[in-house]
């Protein structure tokens, strides 16, 4: 379970009367929009392709993307750190160097890097906090992107100077590029949390609305039933 009751609450009289008084302003949210393509993208022939991001707590971002057409996988875990740290209740202390973040298989063929980039951007997580992400705050809460590649890299690197260029969010972005060294399955209790705990407080104020504004925003690559890593 993860240790946000008193959070959990606060965000939940936040909601109720919408007074927004528990964030200070530096830290208020960006609204979900549909920011341009990038730019500079291609598109792979090859049968599967992985991307893995980090956005804040992965409930959320692993539920956007279990959505996505062309998405055959989405697994939460950690990346930025070591597999001897790579739990939940070591990654929680914040001094682990690892993010909670989602590996995304895809199938470039259907879905580009880049377009999984501009669903990243838009509407999974605020890519203007630093170290943060809603009513999460820590290091482990950071916006990362951990590139596979160096074309993964080239267009991350080039959307990020786009959108910033572009004055696309009232701040500057706050994320991180940096070559993946490895990825670790979250714990099984944390995969599929989205859709398992539909009615949790934390999920219905934080999470459900992103799932809501990929299907507004993003109609064209929508997917009612989500892709699971339990099979269901």
């Amino acid at each position: 379970m993860k240790r946000r009751g008193i959070l959990i609450l606060a965000a939940t009289l936040t909601a109720c009367l919408g007074t927004g008084l528990w964030f200070s302003a530096s830290n208020a949210e960006e609204s979900p929009r549909r920011v341009a393509a990038p730019g500079l993208d291609t598109r792979s022939t090859a049968g599967s392709e992985t991307a893995v991001l980090a956005g804040g707590c992965f409930w959320g971002v692993q539920g956007v993307f279990q959505h996505v057409k062309g998405v055959t996988s989405a697994v939460s875990g950690y990346a930025g750190g070591t597999a001897d740290t790579a739990t939940y209740d070591t990654v929680s202390t914040g001094s682990t160097g690892h993010a909670e973040a989602v590996r995304i298989r895809f199938d470039p063929r259907f879905i580009s890097y880049g377009q999984i980039l501009q669903i990243y951007f838009s509407v999974a997580h605020d890519p203007t906090q630093l170290n943060r992400q809603g009513p999460d705050s820590g290091t482990q809460y950071r916006s990362q992107i951990f590139t596979a590649s160096a074309e993964q890299a080239r267009i991350a690197a080039a959307y990020v100077s786009q959108l910033d260029g572009a004055k696309a969010f009232a701040r500057p972005i706050a994320t991180r590029i940096a070559p993946l060294q490895g990825f670790f399955a979250a714990e099984a209790y944390h995969q599929d949390y989205l859709t398992r705990h539909p009615t949790q407080p934390y999920i219905v104020i934080n999470d459900l609305p992103k799932v809501a504004a990929l299907r507004q925003l993003f109609p064209s690559v929508y997917r009612s039933d989500p892709v699971l890593v339990a099979g269901r």
